[in-house]
């Protein structure tokens, strides 16, 4: 029986993995803006609520949600929001500051607060995207965001070297943060977004499979490394 801190389980992956593990017969922590009804009562779902965006609401939460817990078998950084796909200079400092807060300053303060708690901590696996390298036109808060992300877990695997550390892409997950902005998003100007619509996308379902296969697979490779799920 594992011990597991996944955040953002109200939908997509993040509640298909926190039920993945939990069928399992593992602890799940999670932390996040709310709970889904698949989730509510189960005796080894322990959740506390917390708005990511306010980063001065995360440690706090943590140390909550935590009491107690000696031992972490799996962190899944998955907690992430996508904004419209739109050109760099149309894209306002706001909405770049808040993707930066959710997608890499929450796992900061997250992180320090587990090492501040003194847990042990086997794995740690940021929830990362190609858009961190890609870089196509229009992903500007996302690849940003990501692009940092890979960089803080890089930075943390060199200081906590009794934790394997990796930044993962998970693949084309279609998700109600994904069709939001798919749907509303024009593929003439933003040829990638058309790419996304015309490829085989995985269900939350599907993609916590895979990544529950993948995850112990990580520990191959060198901590503090990104890597792409279709590579592996």
């Amino acid at each position: 029986m594992a011990n597991l801190l996944i955040t953002g389980v109200g939908s997509g992956l993040g509640e298909a993995l926190a039920r993945r593990y939990l069928d399992k017969g593992d602890h799940v922590f999670a932390l996040g803006r709310h709970l889904p009804e698949t989730l509510e009562g189960h005796p080894r779902l322990h959740f506390q609520r917390c708005d990511l965006r306010r980063l001065e609401a995360v440690d706090p939460a943590a140390r909550k949600l935590l009491g107690g817990v000696d031992r972490l078998d799996l962190v899944v950084l998955n907690a992430g929001i996508l904004r419209a796909i739109r050109d760099m200079t149309e894209t306002p400092l706001y909405e770049i500051d808040e993707a930066m807060a959710v997608n890499v300053w929450a796992n900061k303060v997250l992180i320090d607060t587990l090492i501040d708690l003194q847990l042990d901590i086997a794995q740690i696996v940021g929830i990362s995207s190609g858009a961190a390298v890609n870089c196509n036109r229009g992903w500007n808060a996302y690849s940003l965001s990501k692009a940092a992300l890979n960089a803080l877990l890089k930075l943390y695997a060199r200081e906590m070297l009794g934790t394997h550390i990796t930044a993962l892409a998970p693949g084309i997950i279609h998700t109600p943060m994904l069709e939001q902005v798919v749907r509303t998003t024009d593929t003439d100007k933003y040829p990638s977004v058309k790419r996304i619509q015309e490829t085989e996308k995985m269900t939350p379902d599907q993609a916590a499979h895979l990544l529950e296969e993948t995850f112990p697979r990580l520990r191959a490779y060198e901590s503090g490394a990104f890597l792409d799920v279709r590579n592996l």
